[in-house]
């Protein structure tokens, strides 16, 4: 029986062979700092030939419509019940003007996502309220691509309306929902979502829901939230199935699929002590991060091109870092952002373009402005 080393996976790697889930682990567990180094250097060349040199980024605003949730995540600062003193909820004007100062900004793209608030109703329904969300938005700026509304969202839609997640989908689809974000997937292993959080969507749910978008034609991104309590071997789990969700969209033709992946480093000074206690850390360790983001270039690469840092987790100088571990993509502006922030991160709420150009540039890597799936624009 052959030997794994790290030498011989990335090797195979660099050959386009998929790595298996044995190899990743193995990764991952390297401490050795010249092995470390070796992940590292082949992250960065599958980059160069999976996507090549160029940085790309979004202008973009993040509307957190409500923080008012039914759920009780563990690792949630944002959630506030109805009544509390610092609970919110946006109404129709609000959420225009934020969309109305986004676009003289510049924004191409309005993330929108919010707390499961079980008041968020029409006439007694759910779906209307979410409808009219996207109508008060996509009436006044039809132009402007709407990423909205993540797996758990349309979960709680169907639940409440008892419809399915195709009815779902595909009505917040025809009413100008563009994309979906993959949040909620924290890490797709049950054993920690139970702990992290245990009235979320499971792990199988979740994958239904994102593989349902894919065959309506409505392309979703994805996302890991790492550096809690989780395992090397739950992370590559993780991977794996994201992994091979794309590959049954390639494979069935589905209309669209999974268009980028973001690690996203569990931030715990605000979190709930229990979880804090179990982490035992407030801010995220960048050397794990970055080994894990350049892992997960090797694991999905072939698969899912675009990789994301988390510049409002890791700070921008951390980003930036991770442009050299396999990244190819900066994010967005997102102009404010409360769940992050709330939780105790550093990152800051907002980039302005120049800032995020100025942190590229510092890698003498060129740089262009991008939509939401990943279409080149204007002269960067």
């Amino acid at each position: 029986m052959t030997t794994i080393t790290v030498g011989s996976i990335l090797q195979s790697a660099l050959t386009e062979y998929n790595i298996s889930s044995n190899e990743g682990v193995f990764l991952l567990k390297q401490t050795d700092p010249q092995a470390i180094a070796q992940i590292q250097a082949t992250a960065n060349q599958l980059r160069q030939k999976q996507v090549g040199n160029t940085v790309t980024y979004i202008i973009n605003r993040n509307i957190n419509f409500t923080n008012i949730c039914e759920q009780h995540c563990s690792f949630c600062a944002f959630r506030r019940d109805d009544g509390d003193p610092d609970a919110y909820w946006l109404n129709s004007a609000q959420i225009l003007e934020k969309a109305t100062d986004a676009v003289r900004r510049g924004a191409t793209e309005i993330c929108m996502q919010g707390g499961l608030h079980p008041q968020a109703q029409i006439n007694g329904k759910s779906l209307p309220y979410y409808l009219k969300l996207v109508k008060t938005i996509k009436d006044e700026f039809p132009h402007l691509h709407l990423h909205a509304f993540s797996p758990q969202e349309v979960q709680f839609i169907a639940r409440l309306d008892v419809i399915s997640y195709t009815d779902v989908i595909t009505a917040l689809r025809d009413a100008g929902v563009g994309s979906m974000p993959g949040t909620a997937a924290e890490v797709l292993d049950d054993d920690v979502r139970r702990v992290l959080c245990p009235e979320k969507i499971n792990t199988e749910t979740w994958l239904e829901i994102v593989s349902t978008a894919h065959q309506l034609g409505v392309p979703t991104t994805s996302t890991m939230l790492s550096g809690h309590i989780e395992t090397p071997e739950q992370q590559i789990g993780h991977l794996e199935k994201l992994r091979s969700l794309q590959q049954k969209a390639i494979e069935t033709g589905y209309p669209a699929r999974i268009t980028e992946f973001i690690v996203l480093p569990f931030v715990g000074q605000e979190a709930p002590k229990s979880l804090r206690k179990k982490v035992g850390r407030d801010q995220p360790v960048l050397a794990d991060s970055l080994l894990l983001t350049a892992v997960a270039r090797i694991y999905l690469g072939n698969y899912i091109p675009n990789h994301q840092p988390s510049w409002v987790k890791l700070g921008l100088d951390g980003a930036t870092e991770a442009l050299n571990w396999g990244c190819n993509d900066i994010g967005g502006t997102l102009m404010e952002e409360h769940i992050t922030t709330m939780a105790g991160a550093v990152g800051g709420t907002c980039m302005e373009v120049e800032t995020l150009q100025r942190a590229i540039a510092s890698l003498e890597r060129p740089y262009q402005q991008r939509d939401t799936l990943y279409r080149v624009m204007g002269n960067g």
